[in-house]
């Protein structure tokens, strides 16, 4: 009987590419055609109605009953158009993925039947909000919950074979108003964000009434073929390879980063491109990555708010897509020990109605100072916040990531470059004059910073948080995550930062200081309290870990201890204040973060201990009998002790593996089941993290030698060098 590992190779070696066609060779002529964009919006909604739907997508304004009904009317109207026959509420609860419950344009009626969609249905949904993660807020028994349209995010429709779905994005929050999900906190925290760089900016310039902040993220990814990837169980049930030995060739000749694309992953990439163009998500690049079969794709800059729904939308849609090509993709941040695992990198800068990037530098000393001002907040924030920034991009996955060789480390730092670091220097340690002149471009007391060009400083891939020309690049978000999280964060302490700043700028133009010496005198003090947080070497070494320490840097490096930085009273002082969380809702996600970090770990030493149990001990077992036999035959021949010494020798190792295993595999069900019976979540999850997870890597480096003695006709899960190279 063949095993599924061998009917799995002869499936990938005989595959071959689905045939993938454009709708267009000019990406623009079909670029948002499954988007209700404000191009269609303005065909199908009157004029009045559309500059209503534009003030209440630009300034948060209401709609009325009367006019989402229009709004409805029109958008079911151009869906039915497409095809679409259904509508679903898209959201972002706190299970990682999205969620949608479709319902039918359809409706009874007393003459047969007719298609029908009010502005109450595109405006409100009342989805279970009791089976979603909801940290305590919502009972079993209290399941009313609601979703609201978010208007500044257009709908869309999903395309499927078997039909095409109106999707609606929106938030989501229980029937007593918190929030349930990433997109409503993000929301508010833009909001805040939006206020507080205004009223700096007014500083500067009086003409900007809103700041809009903008992201860009890049995917990383790896493929694996289907049908390798159903024979690994461990892939299927936790998204990476609890066991595997590394493949001679891993990514040591560094060949596979930016090289040519294999043919039947181009056309993969083509054809999730084609449909992610389709709902307006804009993807700009393509590119082998560092690790053998990994690849990332990245879009150009959005609101950040359209950018983070895109981003969402094209995993799902890289997943869908990836069946009609015979491929999973691996989203997860370290799927394969030994090579380079998978983040996201959050591009992140803040945007004028003006036109103007705010963390752009200018040629005139005005527009410098103005960047000096957000540039400097931004890393007060950082530095004041870097616990709760470190909470927001943790996860269980995360945590095989953070500190390895392709990744920053756990510890939060900015890098800045040589230029700009020397100029804060400069800048703390100048003289303030309080007679303030401008003279040939220079500000007397004041350095004059020159114009900041994109590629000025190399790049720092250990650096967590590291400005790249005109904006700050956070390196540390995984691949899975809803970059809501860090981004809300982000925003928010920035914004609270911003606030501050004002506050202090405020009280030194009051005792008579002119405004801009109170600027640089604040931005000056601001230097100085957080130099602590400024890095420029190698992320990675243990010198960095050490001076890190001796600066009061914290090195948190599990998930449950860095969690605990969202319910700190520093913390619930921040998000109240501002009205993103409320403490109750801080203390849910908290508990949500908690459940998930131990699940997924009681679900890795289950999988764990049902493969080694039922595949790979019976495989080494079988393979040791064969040897047993052989040794019998050459001791029946009455050949010398030294003759059969070889295979004596490998049944011995594999002894020895073999009870090791077992070992370590009772011992971890045992103390798992002990873990199983803690009430508290927090007690939990570093119970799962200190007292089960610390055997896996016991019995991975034993497996993992079983897997280089066994005969490979006898190894049931198919190996790295398969997964990694067959393409």
């Amino acid at each position: 009987m063949k095993s599924l590992r061998t009917i799995a190779l002869k499936e990938a070696q005989n595959r071959i590419s689905p045939e993938v066609k454009s709708p267009s060779n000019k990406i623009s002529e079909f670029f948002g055609s499954n988007v209700f964009d404000k191009k269609k919006m303005k065909d199908f909604l009157s004029k009045e109605v559309y500059e209503k739907l534009i003030s209440t997508i630009d300034q948060g304004s209401l709609i009325n009953q009367e006019d989402a009904n229009q709004i409805a009317t029109a958008m079911k109207t151009w869906a039915m158009g497409k095809g679409a026959t259904h509508y679903t509420h898209w959201f972002q609860p706190l299970t990682g993925s999205t969620a949608e419950k479709h319902d039918s344009f359809f409706e009874p009626s007393g003459d047969g039947a007719i298609e029908k969609f009010a502005g109450s249905a595109l405006v409100q949904q009342e989805p279970d909000a009791s089976s979603f993660p909801n940290g305590g807020i919502r009972n079993t028994f209290e399941a009313r919950g609601y979703t609201a349209w978010d208007p500044s995010s257009p709908a869309f429709i999903m395309e499927s074979k078997a039909g095409k779905t109106l999707c609606i994005p929106t938030v989501f929050i229980s029937y007593t108003g918190e929030s349930l999900d990433y997109k409503a906190p993000l929301l508010k925290a833009l909001a805040a964000m939006d206020k507080a760089a205004v009223d700096v900016c007014q500083y500067f310039d009086k003409s900007i009434n809103k700041v809009t902040a903008s992201l860009g993220i890049e995917q990383e990814y790896f493929l694996v073929d289907l049908a390798l990837f159903n024979a690994r169980p461990d892939l299927v049930m936790t998204g990476r390879t609890l066991f595997g030995h590394m493949s001679a060739k891993g990514q040591q000749l560094e060949d596979h980063y930016f090289g040519s694309i294999p043919e039947r992953v181009f056309a993969y990439m083509v054809d999730f491109e084609n449909e992610a163009l389709k709902l307006g998500i804009p993807l700009k690049t393509r590119h082998n990555e560092v690790a053998p079969s990994q690849f990332e794709c990245a879009p150009i800059y959005e609101e950040i708010n359209l950018a983070i729904d895109h981003n969402q939308l094209l995993m799902d849609l890289m997943e869908k897509v990836a069946r009609r090509h015979n491929f999973k993709v691996l989203l997860h941040e370290k799927p394969y020990a030994g090579i380079n695992g998978s983040g996201k990198h959050n591009n992140w800068s803040l945007i004028t109605d003006t036109g103007k990037n705010l963390l752009a530098p200018g040629k005139t000393p005005k527009n410098n100072l103005m960047f000096l001002a957000f540039f400097v907040n931004t890393i007060k924030a950082v530095h004041e916040h870097a616990d709760l920034l470190r909470a927001s991009i943790t996860s269980v996955s995360n945590d095989h990531r953070l500190g390895a060789n392709e990744a920053p480390p756990a510890i939060i730092s900015i890098f800045l470059g040589k230029q700009l670091d020397e100029i804060l220097e400069e800048i703390e340690h100048s003289r303030i004059s309080k007679k303030i002149k401008e003279d040939n471009g220079l500000w007397l007391g004041i350095p004059k910073i020159p114009q900041i060009i994109l590629d000025n400083t190399d790049r720092n891939r250990t650096s967590p948080f590291a400005f790249t020309g005109n904006k700050f690049e956070l390196r540390a978000v995984g691949s899975t995550a809803n970059s809501s999280a860090p981004m809300t964060v982000l925003n928010a302490i920035v914004a609270d930062q911003l606030t501050k700043f004002k506050v202090d700028v405020d009280k030194l133009i009051k005792k008579g200081d002119k405004k801009d010496v109170a600027l640089l005198t604040v931005i000056k003090k601001y230097i100085k309290e957080s130099k602590a947080i400024r890095f420029e070497g190698n992320g990675y070494s243990q010198e960095w870990a050490d001076e890190a320490a001796t600066r009061g840097l914290s090195n948190i490096k599990t998930t449950p201890k860095a969690l605990d930085a969202y319910v700190s009273e520093k913390s619930t002082e921040l998000f109240t204040k501002t009205n993103i969380f409320s403490k109750r809702e801080l203390h849910a996600r908290h508990e949500i973060l908690l459940e998930s970090f131990f699940r997924k770990l009681q679900i890795e030493a289950r999988v764990m201990g049902d493969v080694t149990n039922s595949q790979i001990l019976p495989a080494a077992i079988a393979y040791q009998n064969i040897l047993i036999e052989n040794a019998k035959g050459l001791k029946d021949l009455g050949l010398s002790k030294e003759a059969i010494a070889t295979p004596m020798a490998i049944i011995e190792t594999l002894s020895k593996h073999i009870g090791i295993v077992k070992t370590n595999i009772d011992a971890m069900l045992e103390e798992r089941k002990k873990t199983n019976t803690i009430e508290d979540s927090r007690d939990k999850a570093i119970s799962y993290d200190e007292n089960v997870k610390v055997y896996f890597d016991t019995i991975r480096y034993h497996v993992d030698k079983l897997e280089q003695i066994v005969d490979d006709s006898v190894w049931p899960l198919p190996k790295f060098r398969e997964l990694l190279f067959l393409k």
